[in-house]
């Protein structure tokens, strides 16, 4: 079974100094890095929105980062500007080893918001991910990155739906953790038939 590692968003503007910095999240660098020549396949993401996203709590008046909105694909948490296409913080950071099989960026339509490596936040638009992996005769799936709470979240909970073996590796993963989301997280995942290693 051909086994890939897929590095979520380990992105600028996800550490510490970023512009939506988790707790920690520059410390899964170096193991991550030493993970990759243990898989057949690496396969890193990257948040990569538009200016003026409508995630972003700036398009909306009188919201605040971390506010709540209804979108037409359901409630969305309203976020700070954060890796805004060809800035430095939607860069990788700069210990990340890039030398992946693919780099798939995400979270590029002005009007979704796209958590998951797999779909968008409406949940129907694909990324292109599960197609690659199914070329690749990839099966089995280990997870790391940022943050655990949300696009690490989604993309497992999201992998184990279509059928593929997921291991999210909580040692190489930080949660942002509003308002208890990384428990219920933890809790959706393993509901999901997803493996916390």
């Amino acid at each position: 079974m051909t086994h890939a590692l897929i590095v979520i968003d380990v992105q600028n503007d996800f550490c510490p100094g970023g512009a939506l910095a988790v707790s920690g999240g520059d410390e899964i660098v170096a193991p991550i890095n030493s993970l990759m020549d243990e898989f057949d396949a690496v396969i890193l993401t990257q948040d990569w929105h538009p200016a003026g996203h409508s995630s972003f709590a700036s398009s909306h008046p009188g919201k605040n980062p971390f506010d709540m909105t209804q979108m037409p694909y359901g409630p969305q948490v309203l976020w700070p500007d954060h890796c805004v296409k060809g800035t430095q913080g939607a860069a990788f950071h700069a210990d990340l080893r890039t030398d992946a099989d693919l780099i798939l960026r995400k979270g590029f339509r002005s009007s979704i918001d796209s958590y998951s490596a797999f779909f968008e936040n409406d949940q129907k638009t694909p990324t292109g991910l599960k197609g690659y992996l199914e070329a690749r005769g990839i099966e089995k799936l280990t997870m790391v990155g940022l943050a655990t709470d949300f696009c690490v979240h989604f993309s497992a909970v999201d992998a184990a739906k279509l059928g593929f073996d997921v291991t999210v590796r909580q040692d190489a993963c930080r949660a942002i953790d509003l308002d208890g989301s990384l428990d219920a997280a933890i809790q959706a995942m393993r509901d999901a038939g997803v493996t916390m290693a």
